[in-house]
């Protein structure tokens, strides 16, 4: 069944990331809502929506519409989301799903009360690396996480005028707030400490206990270029290691005997250390960053199927970690 969607938020990130890759589900793009104009217009012609329109009301009672989408800001994802539901329309929304973890409480009651679904963009589970990893994780080859380290950074130019980091936190560290869960276990405690060179530029590094009984340690902060590198996370376990350089490229380091003594030495599949990292010479539409394998468990999730699409729920638990964090670094 192709879904009818609306969508708020015609911006560069909605334009250029996300609905280039839903409009290849089945989807149709039935309305088109944002307040500038001319951005609205591109929007428009871009993905050939004639129904455009400023007014969220006016576009959540569009006939026909099945869902909603929408990337816009934290306190616009909490007011439009709870619109939408009171409407009985399935929502998709970019992540953070609210400025607060309070609003995302108030996000999962109402759908919970209108018994729709509510989709949130962590879409670094499904950026390709991450999900490797965490399937190799899953399949019971890697055995138990021991732990886990890593590093998010930024570039304090990203956040001018927002030195008290809220940028940094709700729409960049609130990601990992949620993957590391994904890739080892729910979170037992959190601790940070930092460093502020001057306003705008700090680094801090993350402490994380998890149930299973693994540690892990994630470096964040705002004084890297974006030029560079700016991801990594490495899973360790007993005689295992999975290395996930800025989400394309993995390598699994298993145990390997010594090769140089031995005459007849070769590369072992069980043991030896693999790699991967995607063809990007191929004429092949794909999407490493995650987003187009994000929608295409969202889309279903929206017709009312079982998939793995990060829910409200989850919005809840990143958003309460971030407010920990924030506490912890008294930012």
């Amino acid at each position: 069944m192709t879904l009818n969607i609306g969508w708020i938020g015609c911006g560069v990130h909605a334009t250029q990331m996300l609905l280039p890759q839903l409009v290849r589900h089945d989807v149709k793009l039935t309305a088109l809502c944002d307040i500038d104009g001319a951005r609205l217009a591109d929007a428009g012609r871009q993905f050939g929506v004639s129904n455009l329109t400023s007014d969220v009301e006016t576009l959540l009672a569009t006939p026909g519409l099945d869902a909603v989408g929408m990337a816009v800001g934290p306190d616009q994802h909490l007011a439009f989301g709870k619109k939408a539901l009171e409407r009985g329309l399935g929502v998709f929304m970019e992540k953070p799903p609210s400025g607060t973890a309070a609003g995302a409480r108030e996000l999962l009651a109402a759908s919970e009360k209108a018994k729709k679904p509510l989709l949130v963009g962590f879409m670094k589970r499904y950026s390709v690396g991450n999900k490797m990893a965490a399937n190799i994780v899953r399949s019971g080859r890697f055995g138990d996480v021991l732990g886990l380290t890593g590093y998010y950074m930024t570039a304090p130019g990203y956040f001018v005028g927002n030195v008290d980091y809220t940028g940094f936190f709700l729409h960049h560290c609130v990601h990992y707030m949620d993957l590391v869960s994904f890739l080892v276990s729910p979170v037992k405690t959190i601790s940070a400490r930092k460093v502020e060179k001057t306003p705008g530029r700090v680094l801090f590094h993350v402490g994380f206990e998890f149930e299973c009984g693994a540690i892990g340690n994630i470096a964040m902060g705002t004084i890297q270029s974006r030029g560079t590198p700016v991801e990594r996370i490495e899973l360790m376990g007993d005689h295992q290691r999975i290395e996930v350089e800025d989400v394309i490229e993995i390598r699994w380091h298993r145990n390997p005997p010594f090769k140089i003594a031995d005459p007849a030495a070769t590369l072992a599949d069980d043991v030896d250390s693999l790699t991967w990292k995607p063809n990007f010479t191929a004429a092949a539409n794909e999407d490493p960053k995650g987003y187009h394998s994000l929608l295409a468990d969202v889309v279903p999730a929206l017709a009312g199927a079982e998939t793995p699409a990060p829910t409200i729920a989850d919005g809840v638990i990143a958003m309460e970690r971030l407010e920990t964090l924030r506490r912890e670094l008294t930012l």
